[in-house]
């Protein structure tokens, strides 16, 4: 299926900011410009500039057009908003990265589970855990529910590579609401078990609620980062 206009100059000016040809603070082009340059309606423009702002790139201002704000943040980051993938997450930072199941188990959900995940009582979920190394440091430690009638047919194999990647591919599933929570607790003897702590005796506890498309949460995860790793990135406006 073809692309829109407007997606079409939406990822042609991201490209730009992100190769620097509209630089930090710089204004792109007027509308007027744009229209001319593209081809297209002042509408259109203002579609993909509206993606722009959402997505942070730019922020408008009546009588100044768009500023660019976009900055590339050289510390790896988490996009903390988003439901991007451990996978996704190497990728896109170059980084060598493997997943190591330590526990795949099929379990039916208790009251102890579901006070703990709010997984109804009763559902039978995947328990798994997994460890994840980053350019050979294993700096992650992930304790994932997983609804089976959601989720079906999940392998170690599978957990090692994507989960979610399986998901979109063979099941036609997607998550498409995450709620995070995320604070520091004292290492335990899990994390120094598996975890590269590098002397710290904390970690970073990242706790996710995620839904599917039909709002069911099918998923909850508990991340136990070492805290010299990674940077939680989230960007916001206010209304």
């Amino acid at each position: 299926m073809p692309k829109t206009k407007y997606v079409e100059i939406y990822e042609d000016l991201k490209q730009k900011i992100e190769k620097n040809m509209y630089e930090y603070q710089q204004l792109l082009p007027s509308e007027n410009t744009l229209v001319k340059e593209y081809e297209c309606s002042r509408n259109t423009v203002r579609r993909a500039i509206g993606n722009l702002v959402n997505d942070g790139y730019v922020q408008t201002k009546h009588g100044q057009g768009a500023r660019v704000i976009y900055q590339d943040f050289k510390q790896n980051e988490y996009m903390f908003g988003e439901t991007e993938t451990f996978k996704e997450f190497a990728l896109r930072n170059l980084k060598k990265h493997e997943t190591k199941v330590v526990v795949f188990e099929e379990l039916t959900v208790d009251e102890a589970i579901h006070e703990h995940t709010l997984l109804p009582i009763g559902v039978e979920v995947y328990h798994i855990q997994r460890v994840r190394h980053l350019e050979g440091n294993p700096v992650i430690m992930d304790y994932n529910y997983f609804r089976k009638d959601v989720v079906k047919g999940l392998t170690v194999d599978i957990a090692e590579d994507s989960i979610y990647e399986y998901l979109a591919r063979e099941l036609n599933q997607r998550a498409v609401t995450a709620k995070r929570k995320m604070v520091v607790e004292r290492t335990t003897e899990a994390d120094e078990k598996y975890l590269k702590l590098d002397g710290f005796n904390s970690v970073v506890v990242v706790t996710s609620h995620i839904f599917n498309a039909d709002g069911v949460m099918f998923e909850h995860t508990q991340s136990r980062h070492t805290p010299g790793n990674f940077v939680f990135f989230d960007q916001t406006q206010r209304k």
